[in-house]
């Protein structure tokens, strides 16, 4: 279970948010981009994190706001009675590209390429595999190991970690375990959609 699951629980907090941001005359697309401009300055933060840890913390920070953000737009569109195919479009295309800003931001700031092209094509390939379900006519899948919510918990907090701790582990730095932690549930997460989006075939006689 992911906390992707819990995103209508996180709605209920999203109230007074969702208020002012009405008031302010805010709309779901422009939360949508300051997510977007968010996460890139994660990725930045990140970046150069290793030579000045405290960008760590920033980056966190960042990550966080991304992540509150991201269930905003979505909150305030169903308030403002603009939800729509497009804006959800829109939102899973800044997404996936705030998901790569910082993911590639973690892996330039420790000099591990390798592992960030692991982990981007499993992260990415996690979240495909989650609306290519919708796409073929079954229900959008947030099932599986990490989802997306899970992974800004989990990077926001190693951000706080790696500012505070900055030596080695068995030759890679905590940001660079994270990548690994990544790059194989990742790919693990996106098996277990693509499993489940299976079953649900096989259930309806579909295949």
């Amino acid at each position: 279970m992911t906390l992707d699951q819990f995103r209508s629980v996180a709605d209920r907090f999203l109230e007074p948010f969702v208020d002012v941001s009405e008031q302010a005359g805010l709309t779901p697309n422009a939360v949508s981009v300051a997510a977007i401009a968010l996460a890139a300055g994660a990725g930045l933060a990140f970046a150069f994190g290793q030579g000045t840890p405290i960008l760590y913390l920033v980056g966190s920070v960042l990550v966080f706001l991304n992540g509150w953000l991201d269930i905003l737009d979505g909150a305030l569109a169903r308030r403002l009675q603009v939800a729509s195919a497009a804006g959800d479009l829109l939102d899973h295309v800044l997404d996936r590209y705030a998901d790569i800003f910082i993911l590639v931001g973690l892996a330039a700031g420790v000099d591990e390429w390798a592992l960030g092209l692991a982990a981007v094509t499993g992260v990415v390939m996690t979240s495909y595999l989650g609306t290519q379900a919708q796409a073929v006519g079954l229900d959008r899948v947030y099932g599986g190991l990490v989802g997306r919510a899970d992974r800004l918990v989990i990077v926001g907090v190693v951000g706080v970690v790696a500012w505070l701790y900055t030596d080695s582990i068995a030759g890679l730095t905590v940001v660079g375990w994270t990548l690994v932690f990544f790059a194989i549930v990742g790919h693990f997460t996106a098996l277990q959609r693509f499993y489940y989006a299976m079953r649900a075939f096989e259930s309806t006689d579909r295949l």
